[in-house]
């Protein structure tokens, strides 16, 4: 049998094609629109699931099932010794700690790792595990470095409204107090697996300096004379995040960064329109 298998979620802002192509392990989560479900990935393209937001609709997200974890993992543990699964983080979702009172039932078999994050960071922490387990690192292991420096990173996301995040919860109580009148633009930053306000600027291209500036400080000061990735995001609109990209590589031309989609599974708490980026010590 092969040794470790590397399992996440559909919020790590990765595809099915890039998780079958490299070896990892994809669980697509689940999101309601209009009081009906859905699975990411599998009944509703990404450009009907915008439409259907602009149009006024509700959407929500919830946990995978219990069954849709331990069927995955029993799958898994047929052709593995183990596995290591990195769902998002505690402080923004149940998921975490539902598969970890799950995991008590698979004798040391299953290691679920609380990394406290979520998109971009959670795709550079995936991929390190990923390069743990081909270098022989048990599933315990990895869990274990992953949660020791869990800290290692931060994330910075412009929003259009705080709308989604207010009826979910899943802004703190500072963040939410942020306005979105007359233009201002929340920016809002994740450390520690909670979102919470950051700056609040005037406009979409003020909120974008403001999010590269908290980059560039992060770089000088928590982690200074370390190793990072740099990833960016968007939620709906194509063009504007091919453009933030472009803005993001002139700050930072040393860096060769990428960009993701952010899931459904996030767009629906963000909204269209959103705009992130992540820093990851590697």
């Amino acid at each position: 049998m092969k040794k470790t298998a590397v399992m996440t979620d559909t919020n790590s802002g990765i595809t099915p094609e890039t998780a079958k192509e490299k070896g990892i392990f994809l669980l697509k989560m689940p999101f309601t629109v209009d009081n009906k479900e859905y699975t990411e990935y599998v009944d509703m393209p990404y450009e009907e699931f915008f439409k259907k937001l602009d149009s006024g609709v509700s959407v929500s997200t919830s946990q995978p099932s219990p069954a849709a974890l331990t069927d995955m993992w029993d799958e898994i543990l047929k052709e593995y010794e183990s596995l290591v699964y990195i769902p998002m983080s505690s402080g923004l979702s149940g998921t975490c700690a539902t598969a970890k009172a799950l995991s008590a039932e698979y004798d040391g078999k299953v290691f679920v790792a609380d990394n406290r994050r979520i998109s971009v960071t959670l795709y550079t922490d995936v991929f390190k595990a990923l390069r743990l387990a081909n270098d022989g690192f048990s599933a315990a292991e990895i869990a274990e470095n992953l949660e020791n420096e869990a800290d290692m990173q931060s994330i910075y996301v412009a929003v259009n409204t705080l709308e989604h995040l207010k009826k979910s919860g899943r802004v703190t109580a500072a963040g939410a107090a942020v306005g979105t009148l007359l233009g201002i633009k929340p920016v809002l930053q994740i450390q520690g697996g909670k979102l919470d306000a950051y700056k609040k600027v005037r406009g979409m291209q003020n909120a974008v300096i403001a999010m590269l500036d908290g980059i560039e400080n992060d770089m000088k000061t928590d982690f200074a004379d370390k190793k990072v990735v740099i990833r960016a995001a968007y939620s709906g609109d194509r063009a504007a995040g091919e453009a933030f990209l472009k803005t993001t590589k002139e700050r930072f031309p040393e860096y060769e960064i990428e960009l993701d989609a952010l899931p459904i599974s996030i767009s629906c708490h963000v909204g269209a329109g959103a705009l992130g980026i992540g820093i990851s010590v590697i």
